[in-house]
């Protein structure tokens, strides 16, 4: 759910959990209010919300009990302090909504779309939930390689983007810069392993992969040895059961350009699967110069 607020030709929007009439007694305080403000923006331990607030921690204890109670407020992390598991609050929305009667179908909100089954769980209720991974420009790894992938992720990021009602922090990040935990995540992979190392990570356990310099296929049991060839594909990510990982990626620049065009223009087949297998959600696809400039414009389909 989200609440909606139109200022001329801009349009705002926040995610919003629906309450229930019970739980607005615990917004009659206003000290209960000043705690659910304090935490808007940061998971926040009771002591420090006391001191910035200038009241007694027993109190604002008490008040986050009732709004945890009421569904307002969750445990964000807990951190050892002096012994102790220190918990840390935040909202579990950043909004609140009291329905009055059902809500009612409108044609009025053009930029909301129903998210593709595919994009789950990526995207999620309108949020971005995953981090997106492309491979550093500097110099990197055994060999030394720089990415230009980075680049055509762009056209990635705002196709994405057209599927986004809110985007609550920074999802992106450089090969380089993934630590052990982030792997942990939902991860959309920007690039083959030579210049993206967290795609390294992941390789040798894919369906369709990159395999002594060309992309291989345990589906069809073909080989694309072509520099201008890309895979595409959702599966689960192995490293932690419950999250997914989406690569988009090629053995070279060229061939990460043609699965990001096959991407934008191709979609609905892509959410189709393989051809050979509908169930394995893996495409292999060949980047095409239709106009005879050097840059790669087009695709066709090989699984």
């Amino acid at each position: 759910m989200f609440v909606i607020e139109k200022d001329k030709n801009e349009i705002y929007s926040l995610p919003a959990k629906e309450l229930k009439f019970g739980s607005l007694k615990n917004l009659s305080s206003e000290l209960s209010q000043k705690i659910l403000k304090c935490i808007s923006n940061e998971a926040k331990y009771p002591a420090d919300i006391a001191k910035e607030l200038r009241v007694h921690e027993q109190k604002v204890y008490y008040h986050i009990r009732n709004l945890e109670k009421a569904g307002m407020v969750k445990v964000a992390k807990r951190e050892t302090k002096q012994g102790a598991v220190a918990n840390y609050y935040a909202l579990t929305e950043p909004a609140f909504v009291v329905k009055f009667k059902e809500l009612q179908s409108t044609q009025k909100i053009s930029q909301f779309r129903n998210e593709s089954t595919y994009l789950e769980p990526f995207i999620q209720n309108g949020k971005l939930n995953a981090l997106i991974v492309v491979g550093s420009p500097d110099p990197h790894g055994a060999d030394k390689a720089r990415s230009r992938d980075g680049y055509y992720g762009i056209d990635l990021a705002l196709f994405l983007g057209t599927f986004l009602n809110y985007v609550p922090e920074f999802n992106v990040k450089l090969d380089t810069d993934m630590r052990e935990n982030d792997l942990n995540n939902n991860l959309i992979i920007i690039g083959g392993p030579i210049t993206n190392k967290t795609m390294e990570r992941f390789n040798e356990t894919l369906p369709i992969r990159f395999e002594n310099g060309n992309i291989k296929s345990t589906v069809s049991d073909e080989l694309y040895p072509h520099d201008e060839c890309g895979i595409i594909m959702k599966t689960k990510n192995n490293l932690s059961k419950d999250k997914s990982i989406l690569i988009v990626a090629g053995k070279r620049f060229s061939g990460t350009r043609a699965a990001i065009i096959a991407f934008l223009k191709n979609f609905k087949k892509i959410t189709e699967g393989n051809v050979h297998n509908k169930n394995i959600k893996a495409n292999v696809v060949e980047g095409i110069d239709l106009d005879s400039d050097g840059i790669i414009d087009d695709v066709e389909f090989r699984e």
